[in-house]
């Protein structure tokens, strides 16, 4: 076989970076009684999707940030400033409405979403010396391919989920502009089935790597949002499509930096040989303990699961939790924003 343009080891990227996509819809499809049309997420796949995957992949930027010294020094002014103006803004908004703090922390973290998916194209793609045209093309089959899945969700309504909280983004029925959205998302798939065939003709090669990115793309957030309407669908393929997959770039270029000279105290000790355990041990311990919070002061939807938070109970006024809800979204909100300058080339 050709080589590809893997970014570690070949399993480690086949298992832990393209296939979570496919394997989240297999179980979908095998198991159609648990996912279907469902409102309500049981606290075991709460558990699992929500606190071990969606707010831990959030804690493993601190590997490539606050406690990797090469990029805190570069990056200090930011990493410094983003989480106090993160907080400084949050509480501001929040004070004026609730409901647009939320409402833009969901779009910020669909932004996010979004290009995270481009950012692995370019990383599978990095090798290739290919016309304008086919990077063009790949370049817009993975911003539709989510972009018309949140269009059927804005145009169209009805879903049984949502981001964060209900009425979080602006939903407009509009059937005309639907029907053209879908028109375009069909000859798109065409117009890259058409490109891949050329490609193959022209170069005698496949992009494997790249070809499972897009293709995954399609699927999570088709069938996640589009073709499924429960919650446990929707989360289930958005959270691991995303999550596993950041996780385990992080862990790829973690252990690579961690075997540089001046690498630091860190990252050697969390990418060392039995590294694992203290890599996910300490982002596990960070999300247990941020959704104990949340749910604490904020949600309490799980006190089962946080009963020692529960402990002492306690209800805030509209005043304290402006301050208290953005302070405890300055990680994720640190995260979406850092996470477009750490990967830049020549960061890895």
């Amino acid at each position: 076989m050709e080589k590809q343009p893997w970014l570690g080891k070949p399993l480690t990227d086949i298992v832990f970076i393209l296939a979570p996509p496919f394997l989240s819809l297999l179980v979908v499809i095998c198991f159609p009684e648990i996912f279907q049309d469902n409102t309500h997420m049981p606290d075991a796949w709460w558990v699992v999707l929500i606190l071990l995957i969606d707010v831990a992949h959030v804690y493993s930027t601190l590997y490539r940030t606050y406690l990797n010294r090469q990029l805190y020094n570069r990056f200090k002014p930011l990493l410094i400033g983003i989480p106090v103006l993160a907080l400084v803004l949050g509480s501001g908004i929040y004070l004026v409405s609730g409901l647009w703090f939320w409402r833009i922390l969901a779009y910020l973290a669909v932004y996010h979403f979004v290009r995270q998916q481009y950012g692995f194209l370019r990383l599978y793609s990095r090798f290739e010396r290919t016309p304008g045209w086919y990077r063009q093309v790949d370049q817009f089959v993975v911003y539709y391919a989510t972009i018309y899945p949140l269009l059927y969700w804005h145009l169209h309504g009805g879903r049984n989920f949502n981001w964060f909280i209900e009425n979080e983004f602006l939903i407009s029925s509009s059937q005309p502009a639907l029907r053209v959205a879908s028109a375009l998302y069909w000859m798109m798939l065409a117009a890259y089935a058409c490109k891949e065939i050329h490609y193959w003709w022209h170069f005698k090669s496949l992009n494997i790597p790249r070809i499972a990115v897009i293709t995954g793309t399609l699927v999570s957030w088709y069938f996640g949002i589009v073709y499924f309407n429960g919650d446990l669908a929707f989360t289930l393929l958005n959270v691991v499509s995303h999550g596993v997959p950041y996780m385990a770039l992080i862990w790829i270029f973690g252990q690579k930096e961690a075997a540089r000279p001046g690498s630091g105290r860190w990252l050697p000790l969390f990418f060392g040989r039995y590294g694992m355990v203290l890599f996910l041990g300490l982002i596990f311990l960070l999300a247990w303990f941020e959704e104990g919070l949340w749910d604490w002061t904020v949600w309490k939807e799980h006190r089962s699961l946080f009963s020692l938070f529960h402990q002492f109970p306690i209800a805030f006024g509209k005043p304290a939790l402006a301050l208290i809800v953005p302070l405890l979204a300055v990680p994720q909100i640190t995260h979406y924003v850092i996470d477009g300058f750490i990967w830049k080339k020549g960061q890895h």
